[in-house]
């Protein structure tokens, strides 16, 4: 693996160190640095000089160590082994180093990615004679009781299958299979390795025409998101951004979670590695960390490794996509990783941008961005990575650098507010400044799938909501009591639909979760009463009346009142929530 290249540290600056010396470095390899053999990566490649960041503590090193060449870049091993643990920002696995080490990690501390002892049982796909090109699968490994490991050809190897061994236990360094491509043969184990800051290939890109349900309404109706896509989950402290991602990878309508905790506090991270063993995977019934991936990289662990956790995270996706999987990867808080961005950069002497910021910010974010997407695989499977990025703004500050490049390359804006948090409406997303760009290309999906008026009560709710902030304007100056009925009837509904559509109890069995057809139903039931309501209005029913039902209440409780595996119930509420209003008609006309 290593070479004979080397080089001699001369300056030392954080995690940012010069080498000198007779060498040959590459950019974007991997090196080893100083006596502990720190891992390290050069950023960049002078006649005379090379520049590395290092990946772990600095602390120690000394000028006059040496600096050695591996002769490839940072790569991450894939293979069976990686569902359900938990790594660092490199894939050092944070279980084996912490019963190695303790509780800190120790510099220095290279360990095996993935567990070279353990035996899995693999089922033979390829036979001798067969002829096998890069992403088709030669063998399966049951990872877990909910993920089926399918062992592909790597990227860029085909030929013909010359051994194949028969089905059976091996570790994952074993040679399954020999592959002759000309006068080359490959031996093909249960693992290959692929460098993090390249996109791994596929076939061809898929229109994004299917939404990722969630079962949370705010976002699966009035802000929803493709499968493939890119969203961004932008707010202050306290927003709830966390929780959201929570309900998210628990309940979206994904194969494989990759959950990158990037730059946080360590309490908060910690609080995530002991939430997601506890949570329950609610497709099988059992643990959650059945089919998730954890990245753990605390905002005191090295700088540079937290720029590296979201590239180990979307090729660990890419990786599991290859399969045919619909992967959704949670990035909590890109604000951060472009912290250690800016942090670097400074050690740099780079000439900073807006906010001190690297000038090749908006790059970055895109290179990551971009790597979302739903696509048809080598091996004829279609697959996705869908990028959920939590961003942390100061102070609440939509307008920080970090969030406006952000918004450039995500097409779905889910904008947390401190104001709704304040007030106890979870999930704490700001109908207003919120957005999705992608409801046009999911409409016939929800049409067939949900309902054909799905849209079109989209909109009238959307409609509801944007007049009731016109009114709110008007209300804060002179108050409610001067607006006229049809105006009330607005703010009176839009309350519903705020408590009782928008506002979902995370906790509550019944709200924690709602298929889509239930989501229309309530909104129909909503609109429907509206409908009959601005009727009344108009032949001089006061609104005070209609309140004074009782109705609007009924309307709000509808979450929690109406199973959501017996749809039944909405027909006695639209009859009940009818006669209300004849009585009321019927009363007023005497």
């Amino acid at each position: 693996m290593e070479n004979s290249s080397h080089g001699t540290i001369y300056g030392i600056n954080g995690p940012v160190i010069k080498v000198r010396g007779n060498h040959a470095f590459q950019m974007y390899e991997m090196v080893l640095v100083g006596h502990d053999r720190l891992i390290g990566e050069v950023i960049r490649v002078f006649e005379t000089e090379t520049i590395v960041q290092v990946y772990e503590n600095t602390t120690g090193l000394k000028p006059g160590e040496p600096v050695i060449s591996t002769g490839k870049p940072l790569t991450v091993k894939l293979g069976p082994g990686i569902i359900g643990n938990v790594f660092d920002g490199i894939e050092r696995p944070l279980e084996r180093i912490a019963e190695k080490t303790g509780i800190f990690i120790k510099r220095g501390s290279i360990m095996d990615n993935l567990d070279r002892n353990k035996l899995w049982h693999v089922r033979m796909l390829a036979r001798p004679g067969d002829y096998v090109n890069q992403g088709e699968f030669i063998a399966e490994v049951k990872e877990t009781e909910s993920v089926i490991h399918k062992i592909m050809v790597p990227p860029g190897i085909k030929g013909e299958v010359i051994e194949a061994v028969g089905d059976g236990e091996y570790n994952i360094d074993q040679t399954i299979v020999k592959v002759r491509d000309g006068k080359t043969i490959h031996n093909l184990s249960l693992v290959q390795e692929w460098p993090v800051r390249e996109p791994r290939p596929y076939y061809h890109r898929l229109p994004l025409n299917i939404p990722l349900i969630t079962g949370q309404r705010i976002i699966d109706t009035l802000f929803p998101m493709a499968k493939g896509g890119a969203a961004a989950i932008p707010g202050g402290f306290g927003t709830g951004k966390t929780l959201t991602q929570h309900q998210l990878a628990k309940w979206a309508n994904a194969d494989i979670i990759v959950y990158v905790g990037c730059g946080e506090r360590g309490n908060e991270i910690t609080e995530v590695l002991e939430d997601f063993p506890k949570l329950v995977d609610p497709r099988t019934g059992r643990p959650l960390m059945e089919r998730t991936v954890l990245i753990g990289n605390t905002s005191n662990m090295p700088v540079a490794a937290r720029e590296a956790s979201i590239y180990t995270g979307i090729t660990l996706a890419e990786y599991y996509r290859d399969m045919g999987y619909d992967v959704a990867i949670m990035a909590d808080s890109t604000s951060r990783w472009a912290e250690a961005l800016r942090e670097i950069s400074g050690r740099l002497e780079e000439m900073p941008a807006e906010e001190g910021f690297p000038a090749y910010l908006p790059s970055r974010l895109s290179e990551f961005y971009e790597r979302a997407g739903r696509v048809e695989n080598f091996n004829k499977t279609e697959g996705s990575v869908s990028i959920i990025g939590a961003v942390s703004p100061q102070g609440g500050d939509f307008s920080e650098p970090v969030t406006q490049n952000t918004k450039r390359f995500v097409r779905c804006f889910w904008a947390l507010d401190k104001a709704l948090a304040y007030t106890r409406h979870y999930p704490a997303i700001n109908w207003t400044n919120s957005y999705s760009e992608y409801s046009q290309e999911l409409s016939e999906w929800y049409s067939v799938n949900a309902h054909p008026e799905f849209m079109d009560k989209k909109a009238k709710i959307s409609r509801i909501l944007q007049e009731e902030e016109k009114l709110l304007d008007i209300v804060k100056l002179i108050g409610s009591d001067i607006l006229p009925d049809e105006q009330k009837l607005v703010l009176e509904t839009a309350r519903a639909i705020r408590q009782g559509f928008l506002q979902q109890n995370a906790y509550h069995e019944q709200d924690t979760y709602v298929p889509i057809k239930k989501q229309y139903l309530m909104m129909d039931s909503i609109l429907r009463f509206y409908e009959k309501a601005v009727k009344l209005v108009s032949i001089g029913v006061p609104v005070s009346v209609i309140r004074k039902s009782g109705a609007f209440e009924e309307l709000i409780r509808i979450k929690y009142n109406i199973p959501n595996d017996d749809f039944s119930a909405f027909e006695d509420l639209n009859g009940r929530l009818e006669k209300i209003l004849e009585e009321i008609e019927a009363e007023y006309k005497k």
